[in-house]
This record gives C-alpha cells, sequence and structure tokens, in this order.
C-alpha cells in the first residue's frame, strides 16, 4: 500500500524498503546490464495499477502499449508523455546517438514535467558503457536512482538491488537479494549466507 505522496514500484518487496514506494512527482534512474533486468522492473512500473503511463521505447521492438520512439529527437520525449507511470527505455540510447547534453536536457525537460503533474518518469540507464562523469551528471540531476547488480559465486549468480539515491529519504546501508521470476524483478526474503 502506498500513501498520498508515494507511488508503488510495482516490485514485490521494494515498496517496504523506499518507504512506500517512489516520492510522486519524481524522476527515477534504474540502471544495470541488459540482462540484469531494468527492463523489466520498467514494465512492472508501468504496469502497476490503474493510474495509466506511457511506455517510450527507443531500444528494441515495440510491444503491444508501447510508443515507438526510436526516431524521435530527445527535445520531443516529454510530449508524448501522458498518465502517472512513465518509462523512457532507455537514456542510453538517447546520449550515445546525441550525446550527453541531449540526455541531460532530456531528463531535466522530464523532471520538470513530472514535477508539475505529480507522475513519475523512469529512464533506464546501462551500466559501463557511459564515462564516468556523465553518470555522475546524470545522478545528481535525478531524483531516485537505483541499481541492479549480478555477482558470480562459483556456479550461482546472485543479483543484488541497491537503492543509491532517494529524493527527501535515507537510503539503505546494504545490498538487497532479488530474484528474477516468471512475474519479473522480485526482492528476496532470503540472502546468501558465505
Amino acid at each position: 500500500m502506498t500513501s498520498n505522496n508515494r507511488r508503488s514500484s510495482g516490485v514485490l518487496g521494494l515498496d517496504p524498503v523506499i518507504d512506500g514506494g517512489f516520492p510522486r512527482g519524481t524522476t527515477i534512474i534504474v540502471m544495470g546490464s541488459p540482462l540484469s533486468g531494468v527492463d523489466l522492473m520498467a514494465r512492472q512500473f508501468w504496469k502497476m495499477g490503474d493510474e495509466g503511463g506511457a511506455y517510450l521505447m527507443i531500444d528494441s521492438g515495440i510491444e503491444e502499449g508501447m510508443i515507438d520512439a526510436r526516431e524521435l529527437d530527445p527535445g520531443q520525449i516529454t510530449s508524448l508523455f501522458s498518465g502517472q507511470r512513465i518509462v523512457v527505455d532507455s537514456l542510453s540510447s538517447i546520449i550515445l546517438r546525441h550525446g550527453i547534453e541531449a540526455g541531460l536536457s532530456c531528463l531535466s525537460s522530464a523532471r520538470d514535467a513530472v514535477a508539475q503533474t505529480g507522475a513519475n518518469v523512469m529512464f533506464i540507464l546501462y551500466t559501463n558503457i557511459h564515462a564516468a562523469q556523465e553518470e555522475i551528471r546524470l545522478h545528481r540531476m535525478a531524483d531516485v536512482v537505483i541499481e541492479l547488480r549480478e555477482a558470480i559465486f562459483v556456479t550461482e549468480v546472485e543479483r543484488q538491488l541497491a537503492v543509491r539515491k532517494m529524493k527527501n529519504n535515507p537510503v539503505t546501508k546494504r545490498l538487497i537479494p532479488f530474484n528474477i521470476t516468471e512475474k519479473g524483478v522480485e526482492l528476496s526474503t532470503t540472502s546468501r549466507v558465505v
């Protein structure tokens, strides 16, 4: 359950960790490798509840309900925002095609738009493809930053979620294990014991 000033993440087990959900009117960056579950988390957020939203797809094939944003100029992105749950998949593609300044401008415009409407916009950002100084600038502009990581232990893959930044809230001090299931990303209630 979320309060009036929070919006559910759509991820099982995440809302209690982030104090009931994402603060309304914020920009969210979910970062990780393409196989870490970032796209699953974005879809879960987009499909959660009945508030409606827009999924702007730049990277991949267009699925039912998504908006084809592959040929759009970054300045046009916010004109397609509708509803309360908006996803841009991905900020990385904007930066790779148009440069960091276009990516920052898009993020800034999105931040202004959702601050006025109380909606949330989630951007996917892929790790290990951008310069460190570019990532720093993006993280500073975003209101919420969540990272999905993978660690390999002999024959086991452990997935971990880190809340890096949360507007006006403290962040957790630990990595939280998660699983990828047929339903998507779910936080795990058990941890690996070494």
